[in-house]
């Protein structure tokens, strides 16, 4: 099966690492989104996608723009896919391109749809508290993840895991059940229709998401600790410098305290949160620092009980 893949950060990679090991898939070219300014010296930088085609030397496109860019789309009908997959791409495939592939257009998309369309399936989940997501399988339309789904198969979200964890998972996950699909669709397999009921959409994360609402139940500051560990991280504000929190645990405290006071700060950082909980930080990075654990923090950073992180 010829197949041209769409995809640009690290999840798409490893979904791409599947099919190049899998017997039967030829990878005739590649396409990910344009370099993108990065780092603390904004340098030009290619996508993990980008990254990885170039490694195993696969020929690789990185278009601005689907819509206006016909060398882009005779590029894609010249490699003859009877596949076009897609994973995490970033951008809407206009119909040409939907239409380009003999077999299909597919996409692997990182929850059990309908439920978390759109940009941010895994991040929506765990901050939502889903007990489970998974992956799905879908035939791509011209909506946004509204496609009938050809297979789906679906993961616990436990309640240690972190947001990273979860991302590995889902990408080994949707790689190995991609390759276990497309040869039934290329046999003849039907996609279902989506059902309407249930379906909601996940919206990219939005910076201020990250911030550490300390009036919340420690419970629910764990868990907007675990979604975002270790990268991007949740943060808060000490001094008025942003620290990130990247992990810790709910701890019981005999009296209430203000939300955001500190209530130890020796070997442990304990700091106060709604409804009469508190929410023990472990590991933390400080602005411009690298990551460490919170007893390597107090050493060289002086917090005291009573200091309000906001």
């Amino acid at each position: 099966m010829r197949i041209v893949f769409a995809g640009t950060p690290g999840f798409a990679v490893q979904v791409l690492d599947a099919l190049v090991a899998a017997p039967g898939m030829e990878l005739v070219g590649v396409v990910s989104q344009p370099d993108r300014r990065a780092g603390r010296g904004m340098r030009l930088t290619p996508s993990p996608v980008k990254v990885r085609a170039t490694e195993l030397g696969l020929d690789c496109i990185t278009p601005s723009s689907l819509r206006t860019d016909a060398q882009a789309l005779d590029w894609l009908r010249a490699r003859r896919p009877d596949f076009l997959v897609v994973v995490a791409f970033g951008m809407l495939l206009p119909k040409p391109w939907l239409d380009s592939p003999r077999i299909a257009p597919i996409n692997v998309h990182a929850s059990l749809l309908p439920r978390w369309r759109g940009a941010a399936p895994i991040e929506r989940a765990m901050l939502a508290g889903d007990e489970r997501t998974g992956v799905s399988i879908m035939h791509m339309d011209e909506g946004l993840d509204t496609g009938p789904v050809y297979a789906s198969r679906a993961l616990a979200i436990s309640a240690e895991m972190t947001g990273s964890e979860l991302w590995d998972r889902l990408a080994r996950m949707g790689g190995e059940l991609l390759v276990e699909t497309l040869p039934r669709i290329a046999s003849g397999l039907a996609p279902q229709p989506q059902p309407e009921v249930g379906a909601c959409y996940a919206p990219k994360v939005r910076n201020e998401e990250r911030c550490i609402r300390w009036e919340e139940p420690a419970w629910l500051v764990d868990r907007r600790v675990r979604c975002f560990a270790p990268r991007p991280g949740a943060r808060c504000r000490l001094e008025g410098r942003w620290l990130k929190v990247l992990a810790g645990k709910v701890v019981d405290i005999p009296d209430k305290a203000v939300p955001g006071s500190v209530l130890r700060a020796d070997s442990s950082l304990v700091v106060a949160c709604g409804k009469g909980g508190a929410y023990a930080i472990e590991r933390v990075q400080p602005e411009g620092k690298k990551a460490m654990s919170v007893a390597d923090f107090l050493r060289g950073y002086a917090v005291r009980p009573g200091q309000l992180l906001a």
